[in-house]
């Protein structure tokens, strides 16, 4: 893979700025991280010292803008040839591969040896397997190779719960599996949803997407699956005493919402109405996480002050 192939008409004399590093943290993709760890370590049994867990969410915010780095360096030649990624510093010719590497290098070994000599050691493998598995596992294997790439490599995402509640409690418990699951599951309508409307992107490219390999009418039905399996496991934490009566009542709204979203994507099948469907879910995808795990958040702070 050569990336000054695919951006070599760029100048890369020119000095990368602050804005461009942080892009290359996948910003996005690491608030949703933050605040699910987060989420985690408050619910979490026991308490940690104020200044131990800022460190701890720092740890693990570098830690996945990390994992964002090291993908983009590995994905430039294939993101600059979609129209979703072209404007990803790499492919604009604003940072260069060696400085992707170099960067996400860096930000993954400081955030891991900072997680565990200063909190504790679980978390701190916890985070070194989620760069690990987000590199080797999703990005250099499953990604080019098998419409499985979302559903396997989706275990990455959903490590930052676990690195939370360990932060804390400095091990794994049923409570922190159960949120691994939850966004494990969430995962794949959430990408396949985004796939059906750019589906074209990567069939260009070459990855193996759900909707190139399978087809669309195949896509929309295994969405529909996993959308009836996420929405009752996300129900679960009130059963386990993690979550209280607004969790509940939370979980089953929005699930309702999600799986008549997910209905609608299986049975909208033509013209643009199918792309609007399917953006819908998306979006709400992302809302319905953010909900679920602001909720829990706030029982926990609320106990945590009653108490």
């Amino acid at each position: 893979m050569s990336v000054q192939s695919e951006i070599g008409q760029f100048d890369l004399t020119a000095e990368p700025s602050v804005g461009d590093f942080v892009q290359l943290m996948k910003p996005r993709v690491m608030a949703l991280v933050v605040f699910t760890a987060l989420a985690a370590m408050l619910a979490a049994p026991g308490s940690i010292n104020p200044i131990i867990g800022v460190i701890a969410m720092v740890s693990i915010a570098i830690g996945a803008g990390a994992s964002g780095a090291l993908n983009m360096w590995y994905d430039a030649d294939i993101d600059a040839r979609m129209a979703r990624t072209a404007a990803r510093p790499l492919p604009r010719g604003k940072v260069s591969g060696d400085e992707a590497l170099s960067f996400g290098t860096v930000l993954s070994l400081g955030s891991v040896v900072t997680l565990g000599v200063i909190v504790n050691w679980v978390a701190g493998a916890l985070l070194a397997l989620t760069i690990a598995y987000y590199l080797f596992v999703y990005t250099m294997w499953l990604k080019r190779k098998t419409p499985q790439n979302i559903v396997i490599g989706g275990a990455a995402g959903a490590f930052p719960p676990m690195i939370g509640w360990a932060a804390v409690t400095g091990d794994v418990s049923i409570n922190s599996i159960l949120l691994f699951l939850i966004i494990f599951m969430w995962t794949p309508p959430h990408f396949w949803a985004l796939s059906l409307y750019r589906c074209r992107d990567y069939e260009r490219v070459g990855v193996p997407m759900l909707p190139v390999v399978a087809g669309l009418p195949e896509t929309r039905r295994q969405i529909l699956i996993y959308s009836v399996l996420l929405v009752p496991l996300a129900i679960a934490p009130y059963f386990t005493g993690l979550g209280g009566i607004a969790y509940l009542v939370s979980s089953v709204v929005l699930g309702a919402v999600f799986l008549a979203l997910a209905v609608n994507v299986y049975f909208t099948t033509e013209g643009r109405e199918a792309d609007t469907a399917a953006r819908r879910l998306f979006w709400f995808s992302i809302l319905y996480l953010y909900v679920l795990f602001a909720v829990l958040l706030v029982e926990a702070t609320v106990h945590r002050i009653l108490a």
